[in-house]
């Protein structure tokens, strides 16, 4: 756990990164990473000198986009969201392991547009210690832009960002970490559109039900449900079934998969037995 002062000071080697630059673009989602980078960058160089781009495409909620919205908005900063190109880009189509290195890309090239309107603005973007330990093809194609990661640089981890949220009032402080879409969809299958509003389909009905953090993974006529290993009972619960069919049926599954150790990150997930529940066909309303 990193101490007060120690949390202090790695804040403050940010806010000395950041006021190296005079116009700073930040890639904001809808988590607390970037909202934290942007809270910070306002500090450093002031809020005139600085503009939140949010990518928008069908592999990004709109939950998401409202979160990363409401950030930019209490900070007062302008807020761009801007349509990202990668569903034009074939090589992200076909999901591939280095889908992640297309997606960011075509944001990075887009906000390094934006930079160069506002030249000399640096691009800056929320990754944080955490992150290295999973493989993230997103990080090669900022190395790649020449896109800054100054919460890494300052050696932040996730808990400290958290903290950082707290103070500064961000009211995604405690938001569970997501990640877009086409990330529910597994390596090999095509990402389309189709698919995406499914998962998104999906999720929103589960979320309604009271779980507020949901993976559904898109496995043909299948879906695969991961919630928190606590919330595991509870989405098993035979009172609950109904809901959580009905959920999936409309979202246009046919079955779905419960993840019996509940959700775990991608580097750290290891697939137990799951349970399987089929969907039994819904008569017809009159009928």
């Amino acid at each position: 756990m990193t101490g007060p002062e120690d949390l202090q000071a790695r804040r403050a080697h940010v806010l000395e990164h950041l006021r190296t630059h005079r116009q700073v673009v930040v890639a904001l989602s809808g988590g607390v990473d970037s909202a934290v980078l942007l809270a910070l960058a306002v500090e450093a160089v002031g809020v005139t000198s600085v503009v939140a781009v949010t990518g928008g495409s069908d592999a990004v909620t709109e939950e998401e986009i409202a979160d990363a919205s409401r950030v930019a908005s209490e900070l007062g900063v302008r807020h761009e969201i801007v349509t990202t190109g990668e569903f034009d880009n074939e090589e992200y189509l076909q999901n591939r392991k280095d889908r992640c290195f297309h997606c960011r890309s075509e944001l990075f090239k887009t906000l390094g547009v934006i930079a160069r309107d506002r030249a000399p603005a640096r691009v800056v973007y929320g990754a944080i210690v955490d992150d290295l330990g999973d493989d993230r093809p997103g990080m090669t194609a900022a190395r790649e832009f020449g896109v800054l990661a100054p919460l890494l640089e300052a050696g932040l981890t996730k808990e400290d960002v958290r903290q950082l949220a707290e103070q500064a009032g961000i009211h995604v402080a405690d938001k569970p970490a997501n990640a877009c879409l086409a990330s529910r969809i597994p390596t090999g299958v095509p990402v389309t559109r189709e698919r995406l509003a499914q998962v998104a389909r999906a999720e929103r009905g589960l979320k309604g039900l009271g779980f507020s953090l949901v993976r559904v993974r898109h496995h043909g006529a299948q879906a695969r449900i991961e919630v928190p290993i606590d919330e595991v009972p509870r989405l098993e619960a035979p009172a609950l079934r109904s809901a959580v069919a009905q959920a999936m049926i409309s979202a246009g599954f046919t079955g779905y998969v419960i993840e019996r150790d509940g959700y775990r990150p991608a580097g750290l997930r290891q697939r137990g037995a799951p349970e399987l529940y089929s969907i039994e066909p819904q008569p017809e309303s009159g009928q």
